[in-house]
């Protein structure tokens, strides 16, 4: 008997390196759920993928929402053995002028919805006895980087969270890590090194090997963590940066 296809969610998949993981996972028969807030982009990306490819809408800051959306997704597809938090948003401003408000909805996003998602996804995992929960970092988690306070504090609590699911979860057959992209090819890091040219000379300089990687870099990382190739390895923050995090 031929063993089931594994079923994953991968938030933000309608775009950048969301959409990126889902073409790896399609390409290697995971069947993949891509889940955005723009119901036009998410389609669009799907019928551009595979026939194992599946959008649905949610606003992962809908927090009401999400225990719904899970058990629909659950019920739909009978088990969910992969989530990818991979949706998230940036904000470029000096710290003094950052508002709570600014703060607050970076927070909601890139924490209070990974930690809402994981937890109802989790339930389902638990049943089953295994399952793979992969976060999606940032450098800016492991060295200061300026004008992005609320994305530094943000990526820095997922990587905390990621240790903490790792061992509370580890004995339910579960594993989570983070992947930490360095300066990837994306619309976001684009126009962020675009509007910077001394941060730009700056990231160039500190990365080994002297390029941007591209979201294909981060794609295979989240095949390999997903896989049954890493099946030992849980609690990581994995860097995919070109060697920018240990850079001179």
């Amino acid at each position: 008997m031929e063993p089931k296809r594994k079923i994953a969610i991968v938030t933000g998949g309608g775009s950048g390196l969301g959409n990126a993981i889902a073409r790896k996972f399609l390409q290697n028969d995971i069947e993949t759920i891509i889940v955005g807030r723009n119901a036009g982009k998410l389609q669009e990306a799907g019928e551009h993928l595979d026939r194992l490819c599946h959008a649905k809408v949610l606003d992962i800051t809908d927090f009401g929402a999400i225990p719904a959306f899970v058990d629909t997704v659950a019920e739909e597809f009978g088990r969910i053995d992969i989530l990818v938090n991979n949706a998230g948003i940036n904000m470029k401003k000096d710290f003094e002028t950052v508002t709570d408000e600014e703060f607050q909805k970076i927070m909601n996003t890139n924490v209070n919805a990974v930690f809402a998602l994981s937890r109802e996804v989790t339930k389902y995992m638990l049943q089953a006895g295994s399952g793979c929960i992969i976060n999606i970092s940032s450098m800016a988690a492991l060295y200061g980087l300026p004008k992005v306070i609320a994305y530094s504090a943000s990526k820095s609590a997922v990587d905390g969270m990621t240790r903490a699911m790792a061992v509370e979860l580890a004995p339910g057959g579960i594993r989570v890590n983070s992947i930490a992209p360095g300066f990837i090819y994306s619309d976001m890091t684009d126009k962020a090194l675009n509007s910077d040219p001394d941060r730009k000379a700056r990231v160039f300089a500190r990365t080994p090997m002297g390029k941007m990687g591209q979201p294909e870099d981060i794609a295979r990382a989240a095949l390999y963590l997903a896989s049954d190739a890493a099946e030992y390895v849980t609690g990581i923050t994995l860097p995919v940066d070109g060697g920018n995090s240990i850079g001179f």
